[in-house]
C-alpha cells in the first residue's frame, strides 16, 4: 500500500514539472504565464516561443505521462494499473505544485499515459487530432475530439479499466477546455494558421 501511495505522489510530482515555464525562462527569458493564453502547455509555447520550443514542450509533457504510467512496472508494483498511476501526472500538469498550481490543459500528458499503455491508441488519437486540426483549425476542438475517439476505442477494444480511465481523461480534458468551447460557440476562439 505504501508503495502505491509513493508512486501516486511521484506521478503527481512528475506531472508538476513545468516544462513550458522552464523552456520559456531559461531558453527565451520569457515567463510564458504572462504571455498568450497564460497556459503552461504546448499550444501556448508554439504561439509565444515558436515551433522549436513548442515541440520540445509537447514532447516532454507527453513523456511525463508515459513515465508516470510506467512507474508500477519500473518498481514492480503489480497491484497498480498503469492508467491510475498516470492520472496524478495529468493532474500535476494542470495544477503543478512547482508553478503556483497554474499549468496546462491535460492533453499532452494524458496522451503520454495512453502511449505507455496502448501505443496504437495513442497513434490513432494523434491522427484524429491533426485531422480535426487541419479541417477546423481549432486546437481545443482537436484535443476534445481526439479524447472522445480514444474513449470510444477503449470501449470497443480494451478492458473496463481503460474504458473508465479514458472516460475520466476525456471528461477532464473537456472540463479544462470549457472556456474554449464557449469561445467556439461565440466564434471568438483563435484558429491556427498553416504556413
Amino acid at each position: 500500500m505504501l508503495e502505491i501511495v509513493l508512486i501516486l505522489i511521484a506521478s503527481y510530482l512528475l506531472g508538476s514539472f513545468p516544462t513550458a515555464l522552464v523552456v520559456g525562462k531559461f531558453g527565451y527569458g520569457v515567463d510564458i504565464r504572462e504571455q498568450g493564453s497564460g497556459n503552461l502547455g504546448g499550444t501556448n509555447s508554439f504561439r509565444v516561443l515558436g515551433w522549436k520550443a513548442g515541440m520540445a514542450v509537447s514532447v516532454v509533457d507527453v513523456l511525463k505521462g508515459t513515465l508516470a504510467a510506467l512507474l508500477p512496472w519500473l518498481f514492480g508494483v503489480a497491484d497498480l494499473h498503469p492508467l491510475w498511476a498516470g492520472l496524478p501526472a495529468v493532474l500535476g500538469h494542470c495544477y503543478p505544485i512547482f508553478a503556483g498550481f497554474r499549468g496546462g490543459k491535460a492533453v499532452a500528458t494524458a496522451g503520454g499515459v495512453v502511449l505507455a499503455i496502448d501505443p496504437l491508441l495513442f497513434l490513432i488519437a494523434v491522427v484524429v487530432f491533426f485531422l480535426t486540426l487541419y479541417l477546423w483549425k481549432y486546437v481545443s476542438l482537436a484535443s476534445m475530439v481526439a479524447g472522445v475517439v480514444a474513449h470510444l476505442y477503449a470501449i470497443l477494444l480494451l478492458d473496463k479499466w481503460m474504458s473508465l480511465g479514458t472516460f475520466a481523461l476525456c471528461l477532464f480534458v473537456m472540463y479544462r477546455h470549457r472556456e474554449n468551447v464557449e469561445r467556439i460557440t461565440k466564434g471568438s476562439e483563435r484558429r491556427i494558421t498553416w504556413m
